[in-house]
């Protein structure tokens, strides 16, 4: 834990004093978004301290040209860079002629922020003793319409306490802004329009390289009392366009500010109508009103809330905890659009590009699967199979052949975009996520139909990755693959890493088997397929012999799969060993001694005892896990969840707690010194998955949904709701037992420990 300001509360975050240090850590905190777009808690009026400002259009970036020189051969041409957008919600104060800004006034105070994530808004309040002496009450409420998924709304209110005061508001857009991650500088935006009419105002513009083209809008009220301003029209720059209101207010009366804005982008739109299309969305708003809006709002959440929601009885901190994850995915994707997906930091930051990673298929995907209607998570499925002849494109520009697929590292339209060699050309287990996914998707679901529509396409692509990728060596007598990062890349360039092999073994092995189910249960699909894709017999007997042969590093002395080859040549030191001024050492050590070291950044073996539970006893589970654990760090997002899995899997639930805090805390905690970047976005699924997998015990199993439940002992008691197969099952456990009870109108048996049971409609029954 490297902070600990925000207050416990069940439903909320909550800030209360300002203090400017913590000002970019709350703006990604306290951020919104709608799925479709997002925004940093950043201030509405002008801010000269340290602040990172940050709007955000899903599926909208930037071909960054990678600063990598020409003899990497093969090397992406660029890193795809989420792109800060037009500021739509800009608002100039000036008080008796003085700018209001928080930085430069005498005195802040009763500063408070609330994010609610039960109605989702976000509001802000402060008292401000301007340079001229001046004293205001400030409160300002925004959200992003989840209904109308264009627009965003403030209400800015302003009250003068000590004396009248002639106060002007000019909300503006402003095209002329920069990223704060770029490699060479570019510009981004290309300005080519700028308009305004009363109260509206819009800025065309588009970005460099990829023509998204995008029109930022807004529309402004002003009252005072019950008096509405007219708008004075205000001189516009080539990047900047204002609306400016004024008068005076009397001491004790209230100025207040109705801001409404957002996008329209040619991603939905022809780009000779985006204007019009702002107009549209601004008139239906403005029938709306604020307050409608908001209500609206808060409906629309209530509705997520109902499926999504995890409640815990005992612990505030945890219970804020796995809130704000749900929170913080459902704002950043809905499964609205198969052409978007979920980036590392969402809507709230710009590190790692806001580019899509394994991590969607191995962490996200299981909870969409089963808080959402299932088109949300074949959506995510239909995702990579558009982008199938990109990976296919991708492995052939590295020398494989025959319609091998390498699917990318990081992505926004198929192709490769990420600029780290180690990661773009080693980090290949991201292929095997996929196809697990795929093997999830119809576990999970019960629906076959995603396999001979499109995944089987992109399983034979992904086999015969595997089968090229994997060498016989002659003094093995067995099929290697070499020079790989796995999941922990604090190793770069090892040999044979279990995870990786055990992986290609079993997405070969899969690939074959739906090959067979698919010509024996679809075979006008079948007969589609292997003419697209020339598949022949000769070509899977060439991939069962690499499955069947794969090579498996092992310790007999000590019972365990090793990492990787060299595993036990590392000087075996471990965590508990080092001092706590070492920690973490991806800030304090050389990478160069990182990559020597035993250290371990995330599961790694562990993630496959986690996605493969099944093929291992629990005592082979518990000698990795108390071999490999001790030497992990957890430097990386995703591994808290997937150790606290484990450990509740072996019954140590003390360490399976502390597991779970830290990965629902991370961000709220700031765990990593680095939550002003932005959130953890995909990680939240782990957490999750850490109640739902971990203490609930929910597994499939023999096409049968079961329960192993345990509790926290800091807990009274936890619930959740799964929507398996278009059936909604609540989970209750306390300590007095679990109860369940299920949705709908037919019966449905579940395991729980082991032992059948059947639930009825309407009634709960008690274990």
């Amino acid at each position: 834990m490297n902070q600990d300001y925000i207050q416990p509360n069940p439903w909320s975050l909550i800030e209360e004093g300002f203090d400017s240090e913590r000002i970019k850590s709350s703006e990604s905190l306290f951020s919104i978004g709608n799925g479709a777009m997002g925004q940093r808690a950043n201030f509405e009026e002008d801010y000269t301290g340290g602040t990172f400002q940050g709007s955000y259009i899903a599926g909208v970036y930037y071909p960054d040209k990678t600063r990598v020189g020409w003899w990497k051969n093969g090397y992406p041409e660029y890193f795809a860079k989420v792109l800060n957008a037009p500021n739509w919600i800009g608002i100039r104060i000036r008080i008796d002629g003085e700018t209001l800004d928080l930085n430069s006034c005498k005195k802040v105070s009763a500063f408070k922020r609330e994010l609610n994530m039960q109605e989702g808004w976000y509001k802000r309040s402060f008292k401000a003793l301007l340079a001229n002496d001046v004293e205001v009450d400030v409160m300002v409420t925004r959200f992003l319409s989840l209904d109308l998924d264009e627009l965003g709304a403030i209400k800015y209110d302003i009250k003068p306490l000590n004396k009248d005061a002639d106060i002007e508001c000019i909300p503006y857009l402003d095209s002329g802004i920069t990223n704060e991650d770029s490699n060479w500088d570019d510009k981004f935006w290309n300005t080519t329009g700028i308009a305004s009419k009363k109260s509206r105002a819009f800025i065309e513009a588009h970005t460099m390289k990829t023509n998204f083209a995008t029109c930022t809008f807004m529309q402004a009220n002003v009252t005072v009392g019950e008096r509405a301003l007219e708008p004075e029209p205000l001189e516009q720059t080539e990047t900047f366009v204002g609306v400016k209101f004024q008068s005076t207010v009397k001491g004790g009366e209230t100025i207040s500010l109705v801001k409404l804005g957002g996008y329209t982008v040619s991603r939905n739109h022809p780009a000779e109508r985006l204007v019009a299309e702002a107009n549209t969305v601004l008139d239906k708003a403005s029938k709306l009103g604020f307050e409608r809006l908001l209500e609206d709002q808060k409906k629309a959440w209530a509705a997520i809330w109902e499926m999504s929601d995890i409640t815990i009885e005992g612990d505030v901190k945890a219970q804020q905890g796995i809130r704000f994850n749900i929170f913080q995915l459902n704002q950043t994707y809905l499964g609205k659009d198969s052409r978007l997906n979920i980036g590392p930091k969402g809507f709230t930051g710009e590190k790692y590009g806001g580019s899509t990673y394994w991590d969607t298929e191995a962490y996200c995907l299981p909870f969409y699967m089963a808080t959402k209607d299932q088109t949300v998570a074949w959506s995510l499925l239909e995702y990579r199979f558009n982008h199938l002849e990109k990976a296919i494109e991708n492995a052939q520009k590295l020398g494989f052949t025959n319609g091998a697929a390498l699917y990318p590292m990081v992505t926004m339209n198929g192709e490769e975009c990420h600029n780290e060699w180690e990661i773009t050309f080693e980090e290949i287990h991201r292929n095997g996520a996929i196809a697990f996914a795929i093997y999830n998707y119809y576990r999970f679901t019960g629906d076959y139909s995603y396999i001979p529509e499109m995944g089987l396409e992109v399983l034979i692509g992904i086999a015969r990755f595997w089968h090229q990728r994997a060498n016989l060596s002659s003094k093995k007598k067995k099929y290697v693959i070499l020079g790989v990062t796995g999941p922990n890349e604090y190793e770069n360039n090892v040999n044979n890493n279990w995870y990786t092999n055990y992986l290609a073994k079993w997405c070969i092995e899969y690939a074959l088997e739906q090959l067979v189910k698919v010509k024996e249960g679809y075979p006008v699909d079948y007969d589609r397929i292997i003419a697209h894709t020339k598949l022949t017999d000769a070509e899977t007997e060439l991939w069962g012999e690499v499955a069947s042969n794969m090579f498996f590093p092992y310790s007999k002395k000590l019972e365990v799969f090793l990492q990787q080859d060299g595993f036990l040549d590392k000087e075996l030191i471990k965590v508990n060993d080092l001092s706590k001024t070492e920690r973490p050492i991806n800030q304090k050590w050389s990478w160069d001694r990182i990559l020597r070291s035993p250290y371990i950044k995330q599961a790694d073996v562990l993630q496959g005892f986690y996605l493969f539970e099944d093929h291992f006893t629990v005592d082979e589970l518990e000698k990795h896990f108390d071999f490999y654990e001790p030497f992990t760090v957890h430097e990386s997002s995703l591994s808290p969840c997937v150790h606290s899995i484990q450990a509740a899997k072996l019954g140590r639930m003390d360490q399976a707690y502390t597991f779970y805090l830290r990965t629902s805390r991370l961000d709220l905690d700031d765990y990593n010194k680095e939550v002003e970047e932005g959130l953890h976005i995909t990680s939240m699924a782990g957490t999750w998955m850490s109640i739902v997998e971990g203490f609930g015990g929910m597994r499939v199993a023999d096409d049968k949904l079961c329960f192993t439940p345990q509790i926290p002992k800091q807990w009274k008691s936890y619930s959740f709701k799964i929507n398996f197969r278009n059936r909604i099952i609540k989970v209750t456990v306390s300590t007095k037992g679990t109860s369940f009870e299920l949705g709908g109108s037919e019966e449905m048996s579940i395991r729980v420990n082991g032992e059948r049971v059947v639930l009825q409609p309407g009634k709960r029954v008690d274990i």
